[in-house]
């Protein structure tokens, strides 16, 4: 593999420093249809996951527009609930939906994930805007990390 095609298939995550949104992007050895069904079934408990730190255990979503999703997990040794409404359902190159803690008195922030084929595999790349402050980005930033480096590893076994 030459240094470009090595640093195409990083993972990154960062923040940007203009607007505070958390975006990170990753290529993978898949189909656009397999890591769109990866980021919008219950398959999502199986990488959404930081290690030591938060454990998605329940998924569930109505997946289409104007439809519901929820997810339930330990976070920080506590237990956590996040709810949201799916805003753009365009399978297998878009998905976007709210993201909210269940019952905090904020307003949602946005998850979009842009799904595109390339030479190389599939990226892709994940944009997280609206979080409500600079601890709550970091640890988000660091999360996406952790959980396309577990989604990386899920669907290279499935093509080994």
């Amino acid at each position: 593999m030459t240094e470009t095609a090595s640093l195409n298939h990083k993972i990154t995550a960062t923040t940007d420093p203009a607007t505070g949104d958390v975006e990170a992007s990753a290529v993978f050895d898949t189909t656009p249809e397999r890591l769109f069904r990866a980021l919008s079934t219950k398959e999502v408990c199986n990488w959404w996951v930081r290690p030591g730190v938060f454990n998605t255990q329940e998924w569930t979503g109505d997946v289409r527009t104007g439809g519901r999703w929820a997810a339930a997990g330990v976070g920080g040794g506590q237990p956590y609930q996040l709810e949201g409404a799916f805003t753009v359902v365009d399978e297998p190159r878009r998905l976007a939906h709210t993201w909210k803690p269940v019952g905090a008195p904020i307003e949602p922030a946005t998850l979009t994930y842009d799904i595109e084929q390339q030479a190389d595999g599939v990226r892709l790349t994940l944009r997280h805007a609206g979080l409500p402050n600079e601890d709550v980005r970091e640890k988000t930033r660091a999360g996406w990390e952790t959980s396309l480096v577990r989604l990386r590893e899920i669907v290279s076994a499935e093509r080994d």
